[in-house]
């Protein structure tokens, strides 16, 4: 039966009752999409490499919502296995699964060490398969769920320095498309999100004239702050986004729409 436009809800952009694994959410731009998730009604689940969980873990109980950490390498299938068990087991399913964390280190291409762009390829690309090929077993039970992945404006494009993360990337928005046509039938929606250049750790080694040359591609006239990707993130998590599936969805000031 086709819906009533009158039976329109704002509540259709609520997570409430929702589980979401955000990975690498103790750091970076991960901490926005998982307090993003809790402020909507969502409980999640953590993921994480390093040490540090104190400020996360407090932005999260402020909301009323409960959090989960567990400590591990991604790269680590066997780690992979215990994220899906130990979530299941705390909260008893998987609605939400955000593919957040990721590596860019910083050489120039002549000079990469191999074990290098294996590294990050493991983190950025292979890690988010393998991840996402447990989590999906889980929500094809349920009959529904949501990937969102995240890419990057270099997957649109290319700069110098980082080719591994470069190609990772662009590897993202096509692996978001193969789980798309996978997982639709099933009721599970995959999506990415592609930031732009934003104010990050990553970032801040970036000299003036680099940073002047970026801004000055951004329609918008500025860098991006963790804050302008937290709407975005709870749209494609929600029902509200419920027939988009396999897209990818440029968060970057229009970085990605101008050739100079």
């Amino acid at each position: 039966m086709e819906p009533k436009l009158s039976d329109f809800s704002l509540d259709v952009f609520s997570l409430k009752g929702k589980t979401a694994i955000v990975t690498g959410a103790n750091q970076g731009l991960g901490m926005g999409y998982a307090v993003a998730f809790a402020k909507a009604g969502a409980d999640i689940f953590i993921p994480h490499l390093t040490d540090d969980v104190s400020d996360i873990k407090e932005l999260i109980e402020e909301t009323g919502q409960k959090v989960t950490f567990l400590q591990g390498d991604l790269t680590d299938k066997s780690h992979l296995d215990e994220i899906v068990q130990c979530c299941i087991e705390e909260y008893g399913k998987i609605d939400i699964l955000v593919n957040n964390a990721g590596i860019g280190p910083f050489a120039p291409f002549l000079e990469y060490e191999d074990s290098l762009w294996q590294k990050t390829m493991d983190i950025n690309l292979n890690a988010v398969y393998y991840l996402s090929h447990r989590v999906s077993k889980e929500m094809v039970k349920q009959k529904s769920g949501k990937i969102i992945n995240i890419a990057s404006a270099l997957a649109f494009t290319s700069d110098k320095n980082c080719p591994p993360y470069t190609t990772s990337k662009h590897a993202i928005v096509g692996l978001t498309k193969v789980f798309a046509n996978e997982l639709g039938q099933y009721n599970i929606q995959t999506n990415a999100i592609a930031p732009g250049f934003l104010n990050t750790d990553m970032t801040k080694s970036f000299d003036e004239d680099l940073r002047k040359k970026i801004t000055d591609r951004i329609p918008v006239g500025r860098w991006g702050h963790a804050a302008d990707l937290m709407g975005t993130a709870v749209f494609l998590a929600s029902s509200a986004s419920d027939y988009i599936n396999g897209w990818t969805i440029n968060v970057d000031g229009g970085f990605a729409a101008t050739a100079i």
